[in-house]
């Protein structure tokens, strides 16, 4: 399992959204389970010299999504399908084209049938959530008899009862357990004018802490709430370690590598060494107008270009 820096990663990767996807594509195509492996082995896709990272956006107007809006997964204010989003047909359209391969469209049958009585999980942020209920509209394809599945710590999910697969997902915004403290003097920190909010970076969320050997497959996110707009100035992050408040205090992204080095440690402690595991890095923001919850609106029809950042 791959770490990740202390600084947040840089918005230049609007590949990233397909990152995750294009990796379970991988996993029901190479990664064997002791399973007997196909006689469709040959593949242009070559993991060892296959860069995903590298490569361009291609618009094809005749791409249409995999789903329509039946797919009752969705949250209704997040059904772009069903409300009729005006650019839709825009962001549907462009896919991602490696240089040195071809990243083939997910097949969700042959992906159900190769994951069949094993289960895929998400832990982290509205990142894997987005990235969680277009998944389940995909795989819904091939089993129309899925359903809606929540366990206790589990936020979300579904189950799909052919081939016996749950997809489901634990909301862990900073991965590390974190809770509020009404306004109080704190060892390093002085007096924060509201309170502060606790981050133990040892110890793991409740929502995910428990689901060591249930999940097969894990994808792990954390990184948007990493910043001043969820906790401002007087609402800050103060961090502890064995029990203790860490001194000197870690600023924010310090204390975020901190946080991801520590949860780590604790996967790679607790959970099954067979268990595969992904790091997803952050989607670039693409807000015009204003922020997420300014009256920002995400307005384009076109991924970013190379070295573009868009700022709100």
């Amino acid at each position: 399992m791959r770490g990740m820096s202390a600084k947040l990663p840089s918005p230049l990767f609007p590949w990233l959204i397909f990152i995750t996807l294009a990796s379970l594509y991988f996993l029901s195509s190479f990664i064997s389970f002791n399973t007997p492996s196909s006689s469709s082995t040959s593949q242009s896709l070559s993991i060892p010299h296959c860069d995903l990272s590298k490569g361009r956006w291609h618009f094809d107007p005749n791409r249409k999504p995999l789903y329509d809006d039946t797919c009752p997964f969705h949250r209704n204010a997040w059904n772009c399908i069903r409300n009729q989003r005006q650019n839709l047909t825009f962001i549907n359209s462009w896919t991602w084209l490696p240089r040195r391969c071809d990243l083939p469209r997910i097949d969700p049958l042959r992906f159900l049938t190769k994951m069949r009585n094993r289960n895929v999980g998400f832990v982290g942020d509205s990142l894997n959530e987005n990235f969680l209920v277009s998944f389940l509209c995909i795989l819904r394809v091939a089993d129309e008899s899925a359903k809606k599945w929540k366990k206790k710590g589990a936020w979300r999910g579904a189950y799909f009862p052919k081939f016996n697969v749950t997809v489901g997902y634990h909301r862990a915004v900073l991965l590390s357990k974190y809770q509020w403290q009404p306004k109080q003097s704190e060892a390093g920190v002085g007096d924060a004018p509201q309170g502060i909010y606790r981050v133990d970076v040892d110890v793991p969320s409740d929502d995910w802490a428990k689901i060591a050997g249930f999940y097969d497959v894990l994808v792990f996110n954390t990184g948007h709430w990493w910043n001043f707009d969820k906790f401002p100035k007087e609402k800050p992050l103060v961090f502890y370690k064995a029990g203790q408040p860490i001194v000197p205090p870690p600023a924010m992204l310090d204390g975020l590598k901190v946080v991801l080095d520590n949860m780590i440690a604790y996967i790679e402690k607790e959970f099954p060494r067979d268990t595969l595991k992904f790091w997803r890095l952050q989607s670039p923001r693409h807000f015009y107008g204003g922020d997420w919850n300014q009256n920002g609106s995400c307005l384009f029809n076109k991924p970013l270009e190379e070295n573009e950042e868009q700022w709100s």
